[in-house]
């Protein structure tokens, strides 16, 4: 028996602009299959855009047009595979080891016509030494004192950090102080985004990296 996808919030429209109905085609085939492909859980469905879809667009306005930036463990797209449909004037890598979702991902990016966006099978520190990028997004990928570690050599000096968190990215930052100074991490701070928009907001820590002066 197929799971009920949760109906499309009236905020959707809103968050994704003209690109809502490239996001809706995204939304309707990872609740058909995604499941059975093992990219959701048996529960996700219900409250896929409220939690996930949504959860994600919300981080986009904070993205620099032109630039370049590195979505970390994608899976099943959030929130990177999102946040290029919502921003087709950014330029996405989306970093992701497990092959079986790296298909997904590029069957999603050809079936939706996405230019913006191309995929890298591996893990963020096999990549230390293949690029520099403006930006960094993740979700649900580790605690924030490992995630600084993988992805801060990713970012040019000056770039930025963009981590989706839950209610205790104050204690993640404060068990993340090493690593933090190791990385000569600055600028650090917690926005919380879809004030008025979304039931559930969206916590997202921000950071830059300065190498010098």
């Amino acid at each position: 028996m197929t799971t009920s996808i949760e109906l499309e919030p009236t905020a959707a429209a809103e968050i994704a602009g003209d690109r809502i109905g490239v996001l809706r085609a995204f939304a309707d085939d990872l609740g058909r299959r995604g499941e059975e492909l093992g990219l959701i859980g048996p529960l996700e469905p219900p409250r896929l855009w409220t939690r996930h879809l949504l959860n994600s667009a919300v981080l986009a306005p904070l993205l620099v047009s032109g630039a370049r930036v590195a979505d970390i463990g994608t899976g099943g797209g959030m929130p990177g595979l999102v946040l290029a449909i919502v921003r087709p004037d950014v330029r996405f890598l989306l970093i992701e080891p497990m092959e079986r979702r790296c298909a997904w991902l590029t069957e999603q990016i050809e079936r939706l016509g996405l230019e913006n966006a191309e995929v890298r099978r591996g893990r963020a520190e096999e990549f230390h030494d293949a690029f520099e990028v403006d930006q960094i997004t993740a979700r649900a990928v580790t605690a924030l004192r490992k995630l600084i570690s993988l992805t801060a050599p990713l970012l040019r000096d000056g770039g930025e950090m963009l981590f989706l968190k839950g209610a205790s990215v104050q204690e993640e930052i404060e068990a993340a102080a090493k690593a933090l100074r190791k990385h000569r991490v600055t600028d650090v701070s917690v926005e919380e985004l879809g004030i008025g928009q979304l039931d559930e907001t969206t916590r997202v820590f921000r950071a830059k990296i300065v190498r010098h002066g």
